[in-house]
């Protein structure tokens, strides 16, 4: 592997938490703490991909890097595709590891996590997940749950993901965390394929790569990041950050 390169897709066109990566959060803009936490996993360049020159000028105010992409991007994998190409079209980075904008309590070390699986070359895809602990997570179909099994220490082959509650048995659930390593050519691939069946179904794009035939790993982490998608969990990131003085 080469350097990786870290993109964070962001745009304001959330429905629920309207200019979503805009939001103040003890004195800075979501999408600031977002690429403030990826600099801090120290595993290559950082660079916000986003549709909104408002979003640019605000990351760029705080010191980190920008790109405008299209606004007509179906899906934030569509735009790390174009991002990619914008910001490296000579094809130095052969991996690229995609951080959600509205994950901004996420722990750096967790998103170092998502590449070391790479290091095998039959793996196409690294994410990451953590175990169920809550009760209630396990029937809720807003938690994504991953099916796999171990093929490493602290490691996992997916072989589904589903908003059911899934496997049946006794044993593990584990909660998906949105967060992707990309092998270079396998996003190429990824956005060149039509949606799948059962991606559509369940209206989980992951699972798209999974009919295609292509690998996913996942690295199991203790730290499940709080994703905010509604005003409750915008005062949750609040109540987590307040006082953290910007590096």
């Amino acid at each position: 592997m080469s350097d990786p390169l870290v993109l964070i897709p962001a745009r304001l066109a959330a429905t629920r938490l309207p200019n979503k990566p805009l939001a103040d959060i003890a004195g800075e803009a979501m999408i600031v703490h977002v690429w403030r936490r990826a600099v801090e996993a120290g595993i290559g360049p950082v660079v916000v991909a986003t549709d909104t020159a408002e979003i640019a000028r605000t990351v760029e105010a705080a010191g980190g890097l920008a790109v405008m992409t299209r606004a007509d991007h179906p899906s934030g994998s569509d735009r790390l595709a174009e991002a990619l190409e914008i910001v490296d079209p000579e094809g130095r980075h052969d991996v690229v590891v995609n951080v959600q904008g509205d994950l901004p309590t996420i722990d750096p070390a967790i998103i170092g996590a998502s590449v070391a699986p790479l290091a095998d070359r039959t793996v196409d895809i690294v994410t990451l997940c953590a175990p169920i602990t809550d009760p209630h997570e396990a029937d809720n179909p807003n938690v994504v749950k991953l099916v796999g099994h171990a093929v490493g220490p602290g490691r996992l082959r997916a072989l589904y993901f589903t908003r059911a509650r899934a496997p049946w048995g006794d044993g593990p659930l584990w909660h998906h965390i949105g967060l992707y390593a990309y092998r270079r050519t396998a996003l190429s691939r990824f956005v060149a394929l039509p949606p799948g069946e059962l991606e559509v179904r369940e209206k989980l794009e992951q699972l798209r790569a999974l009919e295609a035939g292509m690998r996913i790993d996942a690295a199991i982490v203790d730290d499940l990041p709080l994703g905010v998608d509604t005003p409750a969990d915008l005062e949750r990131a609040r109540a987590l950050l307040q006082g953290r003085r910007p590096n």
